[in-house]
């Protein structure tokens, strides 16, 4: 029996500097950075006080009052997308079974937006050792369980099916798309709306990664201050923001006469069972992850047009995933365009897996290339095709799409153009 092919015929995305599939696309293929000093709080005690940012008024994008009061920001993303998604894939839900529609959600860090404002408010801002219930929202407990934001992009849909969230740290959106892919292989479902959302931007969030120096410093040049593989880079930049796709399988999409945007040819996860932030220099693990995710595709090294890297910007993470690209696709490697989209609109936590599978999909679909903003100074330890500051055009048929994330998690997925077939 022939596997069943899974189509991705919808995408929503809320990204900094880009709400909305056309305008994140336009930020991508100029080249311009999202990057800028905080402003959602003041971030004047922190060691990094740099974000990208999203301008996103929930009212515009249609949630009404008690939606907007109900949701933290991450699940207002993940109910945005999820419509925008929908929409565009020309779905109309009253005509298919709702059972058979399934949704799967990736966030790292879930609602944290909502529980550090309630934490505040219920600890009169840090003052109280045992915090006053009276001031506790009534809806705080749907920010206890991130498995909230999973229904309510099921309740915006109307999806009846399995429902899960995935939180696997920074590689949980494209995790959440790799899962919902297995369904409809599996013939769980028909239709999976898959992707990811973090609104990570808070004071606790900075100061985390402040403790463990992962993110940049450079409060002096926001704008340039996420600066993947290149030799000064010295940490990331924090983001926010929401992938959201349609999955089908690819009969179904056919048979109602969709739009493929792209195959989700491949998908695999290895984890390094080393440590919860370091990495080994090898890249072994994302290599495994890399040629488990070809194998299933049916694609070898040749047939990679483009890597869409995971690239934060930190000093390990950008040599390690180097050394992957070379251990798993050979001298193939170095023939390659490599980017990092991380330069432009920063790191989303459980998000950012999705949104790179969102400009994986459109780089195929348009046959450009988004660059490494920043990038003007190649470490000579990466020292691959990595496209600097300007998008490239160029044929593209297959892309490769990476994430690493805390604990060791390393994923890959493999994307090619409708109709292409390398069996």
């Amino acid at each position: 029996m022939s596997r069943r092919e899974v189509a991705i015929t919808g995408i929503g995305v809320i990204s900094p500097g880009g709400i909305g599939v056309p305008d994140f696309w336009r930020l991508l293929t100029e080249g311009r950075t999202a990057t800028r000093l905080v402003t959602h709080f003041d971030p004047a005690p922190f060691r990094s006080r740099i974000a990208a940012e999203a301008d996103f008024d929930p009212a515009a994008f249609g949630l009404g009052p008690q939606e907007i009061r109900r949701m933290d920001r991450a699940a207002q993303f993940g109910v945005v997308t999820a419509r925008e998604a929908v929409t565009g894939s020309g779905l109309d839900m009253s005509t298919v079974d709702p059972g058979r529609v399934a949704v799967s959600v990736g966030s790292a860090i879930g609602a944290s937006v909502g529980l550090e404002e309630e934490y505040r408010a219920a600890s009169d801002d840090g003052r109280l050792d045992l915090l006053d219930e009276n001031y506790a929202a009534k809806h705080l407990y749907n920010y206890f369980v991130p498995s909230s934001i999973v229904a309510e992009v099921a309740w915006a849909v109307g999806a009846e099916g399995h429902a899960a969230m995935i939180s696997d740290g920074c590689t949980s959106g494209v995790d959440a798309v790799g899962y919902g892919c297995d369904l409809i292989r599996e013939g769980s479902a028909d239709i999976v709306i898959a992707g990811g959302t973090d609104a990570p931007i808070t004071p606790i969030t900075l100061a985390c990664f402040d403790a463990i120096k992962a993110t940049t410093p450079r409060n002096d040049d926001p704008e340039h201050a996420s600066r993947p593989f290149d030799a000064s880079r010295n940490g990331f930049v924090l983001g926010e923001g929401a992938a959201m796709f349609v999955l089908e399988e690819v009969e179904h999409a056919r048979g109602r006469g969709a739009h493929i945007h792209a195959i989700v040819s491949g998908f695999a996860g290895r984890c390094n069972a080393y440590h919860m932030t370091g990495l080994k220099a090898d890249g072994r693990e994302m290599a495994e992850a890399i040629r488990v995710a070809m194998a299933e595709a049916r694609v070898n090294p040749e047939d990679i047009d483009y890597i869409n890297a995971h690239g934060s910007g930190t000093k390990q993470n950008d040599r390690h995933e180097t050394a992957a690209f070379k251990r798993s696709l050979g001298d193939q490697a170095y023939r390659i365009p490599v980017s990092s989209i991380k330069s432009m609109i920063g790191h989303s936590l459980g998000a950012i897996g999705a949104i790179e599978v969102a400009a994986s999909v459109l780089a195929l679909e348009h046959d450009v290339l988004p660059p490494t903003a920043n990038l003007h100074t190649p470490d000579p330890e990466c020292d691959l095709d990595y496209i600097p500051v300007t998008a490239r055009e160029q044929d593209t048929d297959t892309v490769l799409t990476v994430a690493s994330g805390f604990g060791g998690f390393q994923s890959a997925m493999v994307l090619t153009a409708p109709g292409k077939d390398h069996a």
